[in-house]
């Protein structure tokens, strides 16, 4: 019933897709002599499609949550607008699908390169024949997969210190919101883009199933950040990274930083995308800790923090972001245990 609900689903969309491309899109290309793009435009607009969806869907469902039993109350939500912006770049999916194309070529003469010397790639299919048939299945997979990847990517962004400063953009918002999960440094978004394209090429993802992980991701992802009191309880908080945990992350001197409450705790707590294993497999997992004041400790004013600006409009957090990790790209050691976020 699931595989059928997922056939369904991709048949309507891809419905919708060809009526907008035949319609809309191609009349255009058409019209300035683009024909040539017209199949990077077709797919871009699957993206951009599942895009809207995703954003309305999202918007319809936390937002009456954030107003009906917020975890912080705000005078003002002004801050919040930037995070739109950001919102609206990562969520169509014209960052994802260039490096994806892009990639694409290079997957390729890489495969032929290991056919020539009889060496398997890593494709699930051939690991798992006739996974591809059944899309509930390799999509679970797909998802775990993708989730283990993508807490090592976590954690890195904040082990290497000129990666923490451009992923700081992400955590110098102080009030999270259902909109917080895509404010990041586009710079930070390149790389994780191709980190992820990358990975999806290796294991064989088809395209579909890849907008299929992102739109998951990314809703659950928006949860996460969202200003709302929901409660999981001791198992939901074990199996799915609740807005609790997730917000103990963003927490100043608990989730980035070496904390008195934990001396065991290095570089921070809780880096989980999706699911909480990871963090309790690698004994980075903090269940305890109650909701805290979000934000990074350098940004505070002193004595607490250095006062330093991190913007308050998208190009001076991107200019800011370059001009930090500038700082500290001749220092290729692990980030300082004394920051926190």
């Amino acid at each position: 019933m699931i595989d059928f609900f997922f056939l369904t689903a991709n048949l309507l969309v891809g419905e919708a897709q060809t009526w907008l491309f035949v319609n809309l899109v191609q009349p255009v290309l058409f019209h300035f002599h683009l024909m040539v793009d017209d199949d990077f435009a077709y797919d871009g607009l699957l993206w951009f499609l599942a895009g809207v969806l995703q954003i309305a869907a999202v918007y319809a469902v936390l937002r009456p949550l954030e107003a009906w039993r917020p975890i912080e109350r705000w005078s003002s939500r002004k801050a919040l607008r930037v995070d739109v912006i950001y919102t609206l770049i990562n969520r169509l999916g014209l960052i994802s699908l260039l490096l994806f194309f892009t990639l694409q070529p290079m997957y390729d003469s890489l495969q032929e390169w290991l056919r020539l010397r009889d060496i398997d790639n890593l494709n699930l299919e051939s690991l798992w024949p006739g996974i591809s048939d059944r899309p509930l299945v390799s999509f679970l997979l797909y998802l775990v997969v993708f989730d283990f990847a993508g807490y090592w990517y976590h954690r890195w962004q904040h082990q290497i210190q000129w990666w923490w400063e451009l992923h700081a953009v992400h955590h110098s918002q102080r009030q999270l919101s259902l909109w917080a999960d895509d404010r990041n440094h586009l710079l930070d978004n390149l790389l994780q883009a191709a980190w992820f394209a990358s990975l999806a090429l290796i294991i064989g993802v088809p395209p579909g199933q890849f907008v299929a992980l992102s739109l998951v991701s990314g809703a659950l992802q928006s949860l996460q950040h969202a200003n709302v009191r929901v409660p999981f309880g001791w198992l939901g908080e074990r199996l799915l990274v609740s807005p609790r945990f997730h917000r103990v992350h963003h927490a100043i001197g608990y989730g980035h930083e070496l904390g008195h409450h934990n001396n065991a705790r290095l570089y921070g707590c809780n880096f989980g995308i999706l699911f909480p294993w990871w963090d309790m497999f690698f004994r980075s997992a903090d269940f305890d800790t109650p909701v805290q004041p979000t934000g990074v400790r350098a940004q505070l004013p002193p004595p607490e923090g250095q006062g330093e600006d991190y913007g308050d409009g998208f190009w001076a957090q991107q200019w800011l972001g370059i001009v930090r990790m500038a700082r500290h790209l001749p220092d290729l050691r692990p980030a300082s245990h004394k920051r926190a976020v």
